[in-house]
This record gives structure tokens, C-alpha cells and sequence, in this order.
């Protein structure tokens, strides 16, 4: 199993990256020390976002990491606001021009590595939304394009305007319905981000569990050398408030199935489901 990928023909990355959402805004020590041990474990690869605490976020990995070591990676997306409980698609071309810009103050760079539709807002066209990341591409404020929750045909589609470099989708053990984008994905060297990609609720005396406990290992690892081991495009971005946690996650890397384990594994999806999540 390889420990690194490529984004987009260029950006190295270790294959297990830090979901930075929940980094706790109102503590600014706690969510620093959390960055920069992240780094530390070797994760070259952060994913955050405007809406993630209305921009905050942004600014806590700047505050803790920038200037960026070498090879870091920072991945932002635009395209959906939170104003308060809702989640809101929001694609207009100028809207998207706007956040990318905040994105560049807050993060202090001059040019985003991967910069990823959040969303795809149905009220606009889908080439208009694409569109105007390939404008922030052209003017040297992005470098590659990402997409999130969509399609193979959406893939496609906006393929025809810009290279995706990746797609983020929901994907766990327990979650599969997007199988088919991780398998269009596979096809065409497109890396794939599972967000969630531990299933908040597994059963102790699940198979789950035995594997864990037969490597010595918790279930939240199994289910991300799980992840590893399904596709060499995958890059799970597993997010925690937690050091503890966030040593665990990487430590995944190192956990090695053998071919039973992944294929017990890989036949629970339809057993796990009814776990409310």
C-alpha cells in the first residue's frame, strides 16, 4: 500500500489527511496545537473551508502553520454558506469569486492549492459554477479544481471546462453510495475524499470490533485502513477536536489487513446501515 499520492500531477501528499473542521474555534491554543501536531505526525494534507466557522477555521491554520512547510498542502472549497443551523448551496459565479478571495486573505497565500465546489447549487448552471473556478485558474489564484458531493455525470461535465483533481463524497463502511464515484475516480487518477470516513456508530460486536480487537487496534482504524487499502486514490480526511484521536487516525497508515479481514470487511456495508447515525 502506498503512503502518498499525487494531486493533480504535481501536489505529493501523504495519504491520510486532517479534516480541520472541527478544530475548536472558541479555544485558538487548542485548535494551533492540534494543526501543528497534525504536521508534526506527518500529514501534509488539511482540508477546511469558508463556511467552517464563517471563515474562522481558515484563519486558525494560518495562525498555526503559515509559513507553510514545505510539501503542506491546504485545501479550502466554496459553494455553501451556514448562516446558522442550514446548510446552503450557494453557487453564483460572484459569489464563488468573493469567498476565494476571503479564502486567499484568511490563509495567506497568494494561491490556493486545491480549491473545491462545496456544493453544486441547483439554481445555477453547473458550467457557470465550474466556470468561474477555471477564471481563478487562468488568473493564478487556484491551481487545481475539486468538487464535492456530486455525480459521475457531474465529474464529467465539468471535466469538459477543467481538470477535476479531486472529489470529495460522503463514503464509510457503512456508507457505499457513492461507489460509483469512486470507482470513475479510480479510472481516471481523480484522488477521492471521503468525508466522514469513520461511521459514527458501529456496533462493538460487529466484525468491525473483532478485527480491532484481534490487531489490537480501535475500530475508528480499522475502518480507515479499510479506506487505504479499498483504493490507491483515496484519501481519507478524518476530522477530530482530539490529539489522542488525531494520533490514532494517523497511525492507520501503519495497520496492515490481511486478505480475509478486508474482504469481511468489505462485505458489511448492507449490515452496518441500520445503525442510526
Amino acid at each position: 500500500m502506498h503512503s502518498h499520492l499525487v494531486l493533480g500531477g504535481d501536489l505529493p501528499v501523504h495519504r491520510l489527511g486532517f479534516g480541520a473542521m472541527r478544530m475548536p474555534a472558541d479555544d485558538p491554543a487548542a485548535a494551533h496545537a492540534l494543526a501543528r501536531r497534525a504536521v508534526e505526525l506527518g500529514v501534509t494534507f488539511l482540508d477546511t473551508a469558508d463556511s467552517y466557522d464563517l471563515g474562522r477555521n481558515e484563519e486558525l491554520l494560518a495562525e498555526a502553520l503559515h509559513p507553510y512547510p514545505d510539501g503542506v498542502v491546504v485545501a479550502t472549497k466554496a459553494g455553501q454558506c451556514h448562516p446558522g443551523d442550514e446548510w446552503i448551496p450557494l453557487g453564483r459565479p460572484e459569489y464563488l469569486r468573493q469567498q476565494a478571495e476571503l479564502s486567499l486573505r484568511r490563509l495567506r497565500v497568494e494561491r490556493i492549492d486545491l480549491f473545491q465546489l462545496h456544493r453544486v447549487d441547483p439554481a445555477v448552471p453547473l458550467a457557470d459554477q465550474i466556470g468561474a473556478l477555471r477564471r481563478l485558474q487562468d488568473e493564478g489564484k487556484v491551481r487545481h479544481v475539486g468538487l464535492s458531493e456530486v455525480s459521475v455525470a457531474q465529474i464529467v461535465e465539468a471535466g469538459r471546462i477543467t481538470p477535476v483533481v479531486s472529489v470529495q463524497n460522503r463514503y464509510n463502511l457503512a456508507d457505499r453510495r457513492s461507489e460509483d464515484v469512486l470507482e470513475h475516480c479510480e479510472r481516471h487518477g481523480i484522488a477521492f475524499l471521503p468525508w466522514l470516513p469513520i461511521a459514527p456508530s458501529v456496533r462493538p460486536d460487529s466484525p468491525v470490533g473483532e478485527v480491532a480487537r484481534r490487531l489490537g487496534v480501535t475500530s475508528a482504524q480499522v475502518a480507515l485502513a479499510w479506506l487505504l487499502r479499498r483504493s490507491e486514490v483515496v484519501l481519507p480526511i478524518p476530522g477530530t477536536s482530539s490529539p489522542r484521536h488525531l494520533e490514532e487516525n494517523v497511525g492507520a497508515i501503519d495497520i496492515e489487513l490481511s486478505d480475509e479481514d478486508f474482504a469481511l470487511l468489505d462485505r458489511l456495508s448492507p449490515e452496518l446501515r441500520p445503525v442510526s447515525f
